[in-house]
């Protein structure tokens, strides 16, 4: 998909404007940042506003405060955005202003108070630097279905002249991703821009292209398995997904995965047929007969071309480093023009070397661009091998997004233009271009609102 489709920030009049950005700074868990890259990742289009006269308000979601049973919210700590501001203020030395709104118990905040309008005079006479909305899952409208949807995305685009979308990952159409959309003049950030155009490094890839995808339930990522076997040369699993995928090939059992798993991992097994030799089994697992905890006595290394039809295992929590020494897998890797990876091998904290182990042999093959997706898989390069991690940020053989659902979702599609947040932009785009030609001239679309 050309970024021409899209209405870009760098085409928007910001000069005194009230930018509304979306933004995916999710990276608070109980209250704690873990890892700042998907706010540090967003800094090029917040300092871009800045410089041409733009006045910021900030919104992102934050976690899942809203249990999907009864439709309750929970607004504490764990999921505010206050860690995040603080990170701001003390890295790039701004004052940001928090508004305030009255909960309605469990339902959350049911809309945006005038309240807001003394944050923004603020704003615009200097006496603050930015505006940071509250979660914006805090309130009902932003994953509802009816009206309330509709009259949150009304209230937030009476907040601001210009609304910019640099949040890629947040690819779920609501209300602060999608429906606003309808109501103000839209575009993309550059971040947005940017995991676009790394997205069709995998859509045109060099090939041979290798794709590692692991997880903790076979369903939720059986789509883009499908599509990744398709589009790839070769394909890895690790993690559960892995496991179901043995238990149906082999007619094995490993302890915890869900016949469900088990089921769909078939389906997928016997429609892999049609690409014989393109799924690359890791030949050693290691068995634990403890979850979670690795105690030494208590866990062992087999090679799966030696177990037998109906053999029992305990639980398998990682694949064993040496698998990446025989010749065939090392080949597959190092001869690969492109790698994929949206993978975590083993059960974190404690079962890590297959993972190690699968950087490691990444990061040996200096030809290949290396693509990695998802929260967990670059928290855990961080962790293991922080050294690769810090290089991979500024090395043009890299490319760490910043929201892997969303990645694996466009690939699901084989088009980011799929996603629904970037399809309104899209949209936006066509419509603009519709209220120029009829305007005769090239006055900006804002003039319609």
């Amino acid at each position: 998909m050309p970024l021409s489709a899209l209405p870009l920030i760098q085409e928007a009049d910001l000069k005194n404007k009230v930018v509304l950005v979306r933004v995916d700074h999710n990276v608070v868990k109980n209250g704690v940042i873990h890892d700042p890259y998907r706010i540090d990742a967003t800094f090029g289009t917040l300092f871009y506003i800045l410089a041409k006269g733009g006045k910021i308000i900030l919104m992102t979601h934050v976690g899942r405060p809203r249990n999907k049973k009864d439709g309750s919210i929970t607004q504490d700590a764990s999921t505010s955005v206050k860690p995040i501001v603080d990170y701001l203020e003390n890295k790039l030395h701004i004052s940001i202003e928090m508004p305030e709104f009255y909960a309605h118990g469990k339902e959350g905040y049911l809309s945006i108070e005038s309240s807001v309008n003394h944050s923004i005079r603020r704003l615009r006479d200097h006496e603050v630097d930015m505006i940071y909305l509250p979660n914006t899952r805090w309130f009902i409208g932003e994953e509802a279905k009816d009206e309330n949807a509709d009259r949150f995305a009304n209230q937030l685009a009476g907040l601001a002249d210009i609304y910019v979308n640099d949040a890629f990952g947040s690819w779920q159409p609501h209300v602060s991703t999608y429906g606003i959309t309808k109501y103000l003049p839209s575009y993309a950030g550059f971040l947005m821009q940017k995991e676009i155009e790394n997205l069709e490094r995998i859509f045109h890839a060099k090939q041979p292209l290798v794709s590692v995808v692991a997880g903790s339930k076979f369903d939720t990522k059986i789509d883009s398995l499908y599509a990744l076997l398709q589009k790839s040369d070769h394909l890895v699993l690790g993690g559960v997904i892995y496991n179901a995928y043995l238990c149906a090939k082999y007619g094995i059992s490993i302890k915890g995965v869900e016949e469900a798993d088990v089921q769909m991992a078939a389906e997928f097994v016997k429609f892999a047929e049609q690409f014989p030799k393109k799924i690359v089994e890791l030949p050693f697992i290691v068995e634990s007969d403890v979850f979670g905890e690795r105690v030494e006595g208590k866990y062992r290394v087999h090679d799966i071309r030696k177990l037998k039809k109906g053999t029992a295992l305990n639980y398998v929590l990682d694949v064993a480093p040496e698998s990446y020494d025989e010749p065939e897998i090392l080949n597959v890797f190092l001869s690969a023009k492109t790698i994929f990876v949206n993978a975590v091998m083993g059960l974190v904290p404690h079962f890590n070397e297959g993972t190690i182990a699968l950087d490691t042999v990444i990061d040996r093959n200096p030809h290949a661009v290396k693509l990695y997706g998802g929260g967990d898989t670059m928290q855990e390069l961080k962790r293991l091998l922080p050294g690769l991690y810090i290089m991979a940020l500024d090395s043009k053989d890299y490319y760490i997004f910043t929201g892997g659902g969303a990645v694996l979702k466009a690939i699901e599609q084989n088009s980011p233009s799929g996603l629904a947040p970037v399809r309104a932009l899209i949209e936006q785009k066509a419509e603009q271009e519709k209220w120029k030609q009829r305007l005769g001239s090239t006055r900006t679309i804002q003039q319609k609102y």
